[in-house]
C-alpha cells in the first residue's frame, strides 16, 4: 500500500483505531522519519485523543487512558532500550489486559512477543511517499486488511 502524504498516514491510523480490541499489539518498523509516529497519531485521533501526540522516544512509554480515548493505549518507543531486562520493567503485559500497545522499534523485543501482532513496515520511497507492508497475526484474521 502506498501512502502519499502525512494525511494518508493519519487517515489509515484512524481506520485502524476502529478495529482495535483490548490485547492488540501493533509493531511499527521503519527508519527515522518513515511515519511511525504519524500513523500512531492517526490511531490516537481515531480513539478520540484531541491533544498533541509527542514521540515517546525519551519517555519510552506514553499512556493514554479513558475518558481521553475510548480504549487504553500505550505508545511505546523501544529505540533507546539497550538491555532487554529494561523492557520487563515497563509493565507491557499489564497494559494488554484491557488496552492496546503500539510500538516503534519493536525489534528490541523478542519475536515471540509479536506473534499475534499487526506488524507494519513503512519505507520511504524516492518520491517521498511511504510504502506500507504488513504481516497480520492470527488475532487480526477477521479484521485485517481494512483496505
Amino acid at each position: 500500500m502506498k501512502l502519499d502524504d502525512e494525511a494518508a498516514a493519519m487517515a489509515l491510523g484512524k481506520q485502524i483505531s476502529h478495529i482495535l480490541r483490548p490485547g492488540d499489539k501493533i509493531a511499527l518498523t521503519g527508519t527515522l522519519g518513515a511515519g511511525k509516529t504519524t500513523l500512531t497519531r492517526g490511531i490516537l485521533r481515531g480513539l478520540g485523543f484531541e491533544e498533541d501526540v509527542p514521540s515517546p522516544t525519551f519517555a519510552i512509554v506514553q499512556q493514554y487512558e479513558p475518558p481521553e480515548v475510548r480504549l487504553p493505549i500505550a505508545h511505546v518507543d523501544f529505540y533507546r532500550i539497550e538491555d532487554t531486562e529494561e523492557i520487563q520493567e515497563l509493565g507491557l503485559d499489564d497494559i494488554l489486559i484491557d488496552g492496546v500497545i503500539v510500538a516503534e522499534w519493536p525489534d528490541r523485543m523478542p519475536d515471540s512477543f509479536w506473534r499475534d501482532a499487526l506488524q507494519i513496515t513503512l519505507e520511504i520511497q524516492n518520491d517521498d511517499t511511504r510504502q506500507l507492508t504488513w504481516d497480520a497475526g492470527p488475532a487480526w484474521e477477521d479484521r485485517w486488511p481494512i483496505i
